[in-house]
């Protein structure tokens, strides 16, 4: 309990002279970092689990870091966030450091805004927001069901619904859009984020995605995609950077979408894996499989439902099943709001729930609308935060 008090207390600005803040430098990997800190590498790293070790692989350029240091400048904790969940906490105890993977706090608000168009979806909204990252979510989740530059026309409206994650009082991670709507040509296009974690147009049609196959053909799932979760027997916080399909050894293994393979070999604790390079910064892993269909090796363009291996149980795993992680330029995401068997529309009780939750995103689509002005600053519509300990509060 110590360590959370002294860790809430790094998060707030009560003893910001001695916090340092910084990014996270392009290039730098881990055990540069301890190096250049003098921080004990084989304690911080050596002597770790592979699990851990493969945890810090997922530093990323850019991410905003802090280093407490006391008053003779000697380092007492450092917070290394390793996605929008979890990170590393590297903490002095006793004179000795220690290394454990511990959930982010911070706060979530959703946030939306109106546009007119002027040039281009991304480019407008790069311009009004500064951000990239809003620009990305927008295209990328109406690339596959509109032509932008057959039909859309100057002066046409776009609105963005989204979460936002804040630490430290600054933007954090990647936001989620929850809905969003473009008008071309009079018309207005619609899309949700449903309570499935898929995204559906206004008629419960779902949105086809950028990789389409899923690649165990009648495998049960059995282990989803978290940023964090607090393994009950290591009894430390974990990740699980994709999604596991159980299934009987030897079953076939099939490319999720088309790409050049890029790894196939055994690897640490994924054992043997293939990895698949696809377009648009995108990459598939398939780990603890039993061996790999003959031909299958580095450098091979395979399609989409071409049979790479079968399932199997090497390296760290408990039984017979498929390891499946899709990455976008190196960061993992949830392959299920990606990955999509077939495009479905809702029925029944699953059409019911939809069309609530779109009647409640339609109200602030009208609202904005009803108050149409060019981007100022996010507007916010509601706001949850997350404590430590679990608990939210409105």
């Amino acid at each position: 309990m110590l360590r959370f008090f002294l860790l809430f207390l790094l998060t707030t600005t009560l003893f910001s002279a001695e916090v340092e803040r910084f990014r996270w430098p392009s290039g730098e990997t881990y055990l540069i970092f301890l190096e250049k800190q003098n921080l004990p590498v084989r304690r911080l790293y050596y002597d770790l689990d592979k699990d851990d070790q493969q945890l810090t692989e997922e530093m990323r350029t850019g991410v905003h870091c802090q280093i407490l240091k006391d008053a003779n400048g000697v380092i007492e904790q450092v917070l290394l966030p390793l996605n929008d969940e979890l990170q590393i906490h590297i903490f002095k105890h006793k004179g000795e450091y220690h290394f454990e993977a511990i959930p982010i706090i911070s706060n979530t608000k959703t946030e939306a805004f109106t546009l007119t168009i002027n040039n281009s979806p991304y480019y407008d909204i790069i311009k009004a927001t500064g951000s990239k990252k809003l620009a990305q979510i927008f295209v990328s989740n109406f690339k596959n069901s509109l032509n932008f530059k057959r039909d859309l026309r100057q002066g046409d409206t776009l609105i963005m619904i989204y979460d936002q994650k804040y630490r430290l009082g600054r933007p954090f991670s990647m936001p989620t859009l929850k809905a969003a709507m473009i008008e071309m040509r009079n018309k207005k296009h619609f899309i949700y984020l449903n309570d499935d974690e898929r995204y559906y147009d206004e008629r419960g049609h779902e949105v086809e995605g950028f990789l389409l196959a899923r690649p165990v053909r009648g495998a049960r799932l059995s282990s989803r995609f978290t940023k964090r979760r607090f393994h009950p027997v290591l009894k430390k916080w974990k990740a699980h950077l994709g999604i596991d399909y159980a299934a009987r050894r030897g079953t076939p293994v099939t490319a999720a979408g088309s790409g050049r393979i890029i790894y196939a070999a055994r690897l640490g604790s994924y054992g043997k894996l293939v990895k698949i390079r696809h377009d648009d910064g995108y990459e598939t892993r398939y780990a603890h499989l039993k061996s790999f269909r003959r031909g299958i090796r580095r450098g091979k363009y395979v399609k989409k439902g071409h049979t790479i291996g079968y399932v199997g149980n090497t390296g760290r795993s408990t039984g017979p099943h498929l390891h499946f992680e899709l990455r976008k330029h190196g960061r993992a995401i949830n392959p299920l709001r990606v990955v999509q068997v077939t495009t479905k529309k809702l029925k029944g009780k699953e059409m019911k729930a939809f069309l609530k939750l779109k009647e409640n995103y339609d109200q602030s689509v009208e609202l904005h609308l009803a108050n149409k002005t060019n981007f100022q600053r996010p507007q916010k519509v509601e706001k949850v935060c997350y404590f430590y300990n679990g608990e939210s509060c409105e």
